[in-house]
């Protein structure tokens, strides 16, 4: 009976595994044929430099675009088309942009300042940004996913952006951090020498909160305002811990 049984079973297992088999057999799908789907997607004057070789279903991309997204956006039009197993970009950048790395992360610094204005997280969103060779890369804490993703992307479509290094992390989803938040950007917002730091969108101070921990960064005028913006996230009911990492402006310049 049990040879019977284990007989049973392999017949069985075999009957399943055969049309798998097929299927798998029926999806390889020629290099030429993956060669011009290719071509068909990348048919765009953005990636009229952009050039591609397949083998074994394996796309390599090649040539030269003005933009770091546009190199994404390449790799992107053709990672899912039927055949394709894997995607080697290879695509250089080649912007014309004449800034050094301090000047590139400088006026980064000043787009993402004023990004998300309007959607009433700029305060709760703290980014750290730094360019090595036209390699930007991105830290930081972001209020949600798509803050995160509009950070980005605005890096990305910047001229002179070589590639973009992600390390945002995104705050957890949390009704108790969310009252915390408001709570925080009330009591600091709503003392009378902070208020000012209300009045430019792009120039808060940042409040994070993260499982309960308040985190403020950003420049203040001067020492008694980030002494008092600490004093009042402090007083918070349910915040666990407060760190006050913000710069007081003319010791922020000295150190740089």
């Amino acid at each position: 009976m049990k040879i019977r049984t284990n007989a049973g079973m392999v017949l069985a297992l075999a009957a399943m595994m055969t049309p798998t088999l097929a299927l798998r057999a029926q999806a390889k799908v020629p290099d030429t044929q993956i060669q011009s789907d290719v071509q068909k997607s990348l048919d765009n004057k953005r990636f009229s430099d952009v050039h591609s070789t397949v083998k074994n279903g394996m796309v390599t991309l090649t040539g030269n675009v003005d933009l770091y997204a546009t190199k994404e956006d390449a790799e992107h039009k053709i990672h899912h088309k039927k055949g394709v197993v894997a995607v080697q970009n290879l695509i250089q950048v080649q912007g014309s942009s004449e800034l050094s790395d301090v000047q590139l992360r400088d006026k980064l610094a000043e787009k993402l300042a004023y990004d998300r204005v309007g959607y009433g997280t700029t305060a709760f969103n703290s980014f750290t940004i730094s360019v090595q060779g036209g390699v930007v890369t991105l830290g930081g804490v972001a209020y949600g996913p798509s803050d995160k993703d509009s950070a980005i992307s605005l890096v990305s479509h910047y001229p002179g952006v070589k590639d973009v290094v992600d390390d945002i992390e995104v705050a957890p989803l949390s009704p108790n951090d969310d009252r915390i938040r408001l709570a925080a950007a009330r009591a600091i917002y709503g003392f009378p020498s902070l208020q000012r730091y209300a009045m430019d969108p792009a120039k808060p101070i940042r409040i994070t909160v993260v499982n309960g921990d308040i985190t403020l960064t950003g420049v203040v005028d001067r020492q008694s305002d980030k002494d008092a913006a600490g004093i009042r996230a402090n007083g918070v009911p349910g915040a666990f811990k407060v760190t006050n990492n913000l710069q007081v402006a003319n010791q922020a310049s000295s150190e740089n």
